[in-house]
């Protein structure tokens, strides 16, 4: 054997020698061991949010509120009772996107179906423009979407729902919109919301479409909600886990002592959006590395838990650790990949598909370290470090999250006595298989033989955006 390729072999079995060891020292590091979420540990996350639930709820005021949460009063009209039927329409809009949806409603708790989707890139102009402005671009987006998906004709005045998904980029939220600007996302500011619902109604009549919004925008995950609640009366929340994370869940009126209803009869139950993404405790399993995520954000000391748990950040956690592990010991060779040092390189799918490669050889995780970080030799050895680290990040994520579910429902006194159905939609859930499985399992660990029935979770009926076809079936809201 020549000296160049016994030179080449003896590194390669020296990078294989020190993967594996690699992967021994990182069973037993202290961030691994900070990463972890036994029982105990998810029970103590769910009494800390349920504690930030309470003391938020109990409040007269925003400022006298002790926890970490500021939940939105979202929705305090009727939420569908799976009666509704004919054709609704609904926006969707999300960062930059803007979704439009037409679909059929059953009645009789009947499938929603002949559901049609367009997505279109709203323009920078009118993104930072004017509510009118906005509002004009939409009703002109609406009827080129209806002159493609005709439906019956009639002179019924059809509904329109209205939903607001917020959506993670790098380093922090991404760009904010003249809806967002003006802070029509908090839902407790009434001006606001009367403000765009008129602009909204009159771009529409002005542009001859019979079609209005009967109820003002909400976070997509109420619209989640409603499509729970359309198919099952047991439906109490529901959870987004995307590129950002939001649960929102029904309470009772009388629970909610700073809420001051602007309508005269004053409904039994109404919607919370609990904003759990701003959730913080001394029970969360964070590291270091989480500590450095957030520093280095645009939004340090807030979304403590959406950092730990939404796709927009999952990746960014499996970069940081896996580039600690390079710089101490020649995971990857002896030369540092530059990619591997550029933040947010790597995304959640990407992690996704190299934790979920079944393959002897872990080829996808091999294609992945080339395409996306530039490392163009791993050892197997190595490839299984990098599977090991995203299994570690993506199971305390979807843990944390299950914790999260159980404390809403705790918090309905449900936990023991009735069937609850919890909704979940999202990037994270839809197509993560292995993070899906984690976040069932803990909820299973968590209430045991004896309870785990009594929670139930589900997929979102209609896929992503369709919540506003059914929040479009609401009854009225304040406004």
């Amino acid at each position: 054997m020549a000296r160049k390729e016994v030179v080449a072999v003896t590194a390669a079995v020296v990078t294989a020698v020190a993967a594996a060891v690699i992967i021994g020292q990182w069973v037993r590091r202290k961030e691994r061991r900070e990463c972890a979420t036994p029982v105990s540990k998810l029970w103590a996350v769910a009494d800390a949010l349920v504690a930030d639930m309470t003391a938020f709820l109990s409040a007269t005021t925003a400022a006298g509120s002790c926890g970490s949460l500021n939940m939105l009063v979202s929705f305090a009209g009727a939420l569908p009772s799976g009666e509704e039927k004919g054709i609704r329409y609904g926006a969707n809009l999300r960062g930059k996107e803007l979704l439009l949806l037409r679909g059929t409603l059953g009645g009789n708790e009947e499938p929603i179906s002949d559901v049609h989707k367009q997505e279109i890139s709203i323009p920078a102009d009118v993104l930072n423009g004017s509510f009118k402005e906005l509002c004009d671009y939409i009703s002109l987006e609406l009827v080129k979407f209806i002159g493609m998906n005709p439906g019956e004709e009639t002179d019924e005045v059809k509904n329109l729902g209205f939903t607001l998904t917020r959506y993670v980029e790098q380093f922090g939220p991404s760009s904010i919109s003249a809806i967002q600007r003006k802070g029509l996302a908090n839902d407790d500011d009434d001006t606001v919301l009367k403000e765009f619902l008129n602009d909204m109604n009159e771009s529409l009549e002005s542009h001859g479409l019979k079609i209005r919004m009967n109820v003002a925008l909400v976070d997509d995950t109420i619209g989640v909600l409603a499509g729970g609640r359309y198919y099952h009366k047991d439906t109490v929340a529901a959870v987004t886990l995307g590129m950002g994370t939001n649960a929102a869940y029904i309470e009772q009126a009388q629970e909610v002592l700073r809420w001051k209803p602007s309508i005269p009869n004053e409904p039994q139950e109404i919607v919370i959006s609990t904003e759990w993404g701003d959730f913080r405790s001394c029970h969360l399993p964070v590291t270091e590395y989480d500590a450095a995520l957030d520093a280095e954000s645009l939004n340090p000391r807030s979304c403590v838990f959406e950092k730990m748990v939404a796709g927009g950040y999952l990746g960014e956690i499996v970069r940081r650790v896996l580039l600690k592990m390079t710089q101490e010991s020649a995971l990857f060779g002896d030369i540092l990949p530059p990619k591997l040092t550029t933040p947010y390189t790597l995304s959640s799918p990407d992690m996704a598909a190299m934790h979920q490669d079944i393959s002897e050889d872990r080829e996808i995780v091999n294609k992945k370290l080339k395409d996306v970080f530039g490392i163009m030799y791993s050892t197997l050895a190595a490839r299984e470090v990098v599977v090991e680290v995203c299994d570690v990040v993506a199971e305390r994520a979807a843990r944390v999250a299950g914790a999260g579910i159980v404390g809403m429902v705790k918090k309905l006194g449900r936990l023991e006595k009735k069937m609850s159905i919890v909704i979940v939609e999202g990037g994270l859930y839809d197509h993560y298989r292995v993070f899906r499985n984690y976040l069932h399992s803990s909820v299973w660990e968590m209430l045991g033989d004896e309870l785990s029935d009594h929670v139930v979770i589900e997929h979102s009926h209609g896929g992503s955006g369709a919540g506003a076809l059914f929040f479009a079936a609401c009854g009225n809201v304040k406004t």
